[in-house]
C-alpha cells in the first residue's frame, strides 16, 4: 500500500491533525490495515477502496482499533484524491453511513474540503457516567458552563460534550488515560469533546482520545460535526449558523475547523478545512 501523509485543518504542517491516507487499499485485510495505521502512528489513517460506480469505500483505523468515522482523515483523503484526480464531489461509504465530501481551491490555491456528516443526534449521559468522567478529568461541576449541558453527541461516532465555564479550565487538561479509556470503551465513546464558548459562534475545543492510543487529538472533525448537531438539537445557536472551532492550540498544533449548521433538523452537519501534504 502507498501511504500518504497529510495534515488537516491547517495550511501549516506544524499545525492541524496529521492523517495517513491510502487511496487504494484493495485487497488489504483488517490486520494489514491496523498494522499500517500503527506503523504510521497518527490518530487515524484512512483506507480507500474505489468502487466501480465511482463511490469510495473508506475505513478508518487508529493505531489500536478501527473507528466508524473520522473527520480529519476524511478531509485529508478528499484533498489527496483531488490532487490526483481533480476537485469535485465524492460519495464515501463509511461504517457510519454515506458521507459526501466536496473539494475546491481557495483564492491562494490551497485545496479545501467540506464533508457533510450523517444525520446527527444526541443522548443523555447517565448521572453515574458523568460523575465518573468528571472525576477522571478532575473537573468539578462548578467549572462547567450551565448554558451548554453535558450530553453525548453523534455524527458518525459518539462524543460526550462537556463545556468548561472558562478558557483557563479548558487549558488545564490532565487525566488518567487508562481510566478514561476504560470508561469510553464501556460507553462506546470515540473522543471526549471538551469545549469552551468564546462568543455565540466561536468555540475552543480539546479532544482526549484514549481508545486510539492518543492522549489528545489536535483537530477532530467528527466531534465538530457532532457538536454542531448538539447545538442545533438543543437550540443553543440560531440556525442556519456558521461556527468556528479552534482546537490544538494548547498542544502546540493550532487547528481551525469551520462548522456549518443547517436549519433543517434532518440534515447532516458540514465541516470544512484545508489539508496539505507532509
Amino acid at each position: 500500500m502507498e501511504i500518504l501523509r497529510y495534515v488537516a485543518f491547517s495550511t501549516d504542517p506544524k499545525g492541524g491533525n496529521p492523517a495517513g491516507v491510502v487511496l487504494d487499499a484493495t485487497g488489504a485485510d483488517d490486520a494489514a490495515m491496523l498494522a499500517a495505521a500503527a506503523e504510521v502512528g497518527y490518530s487515524e489513517t484512512a483506507f480507500v477502496v474505489p468502487s466501480g460506480d465511482g463511490t469510495l469505500d473508506v475505513r478508518y483505523f487508529s493505531p489500536l482499533a478501527e473507528v466508524p468515522f473520522c473527520g480529519h482523515a476524511t478531509i485529508a483523503t478528499a484533498v489527496a484524491h483531488a490532487e490526483r484526480h481533480g476537485t469535485g464531489r465524492l460519495l464515501l461509504r463509511t461504517a457510519a453511513g454515506p458521507v459526501t465530501v466536496t473539494t475546491d481551491r481557495s483564492a491562494d490555491g490551497t485545496l479545501v474540503a467540506t464533508l457533510v456528516s450523517v444525520t446527527p443526534r444526541t443522548a443523555p449521559i447517565e448521572a453515574g457516567d458523568l460523575a465518573e468522567l468528571l472525576t477522571i478529568l478532575g473537573w468539578p461541576e462548578a467549572d462547567l458552563d450551565p448554558a451548554l449541558p453535558p450530553r453525548a453527541a453523534f455524527a458518525g461516532a459518539w462524543h460526550p460534550v462537556i463545556a468548561a465555564a472558562s478558557r483557563d479550565r479548558l487549558a488545564r487538561l490532565e487525566y488518567d488515560m487508562t481510566a478514561l479509556g476504560t470508561l469510553m470503551a464501556r460507553k462506546d465513546w470515540t473522543t471526549i469533546d471538551l469545549v469552551q464558548r468564546e462568543s455565540p459562534t466561536v468555540f475552543h475545543a480539546r479532544n482526549p482520545f484514549p481508545p486510539g492510543g492518543v492522549v489528545e487529538d489536535p483537530a477532530t472533525g467528527a466531534a465538530a460535526a457532532a457538536f454542531g448537531g448538539y447545538l442545533r438539537e438543543l437550540g443553543l445557536v440560531p440556525t442556519p449558523a456558521t461556527l468556528t472551532v479552534h482546537q490544538g492550540v494548547d498542544m502546540g498544533r493550532p487547528s481551525t475547523i469551520t462548522v456549518t449548521v443547517p436549519a433543517e433538523t434532518d440534515t447532516g452537519i458540514a465541516v470544512t478545512g484545508p489539508a496539505v501534504r507532509l
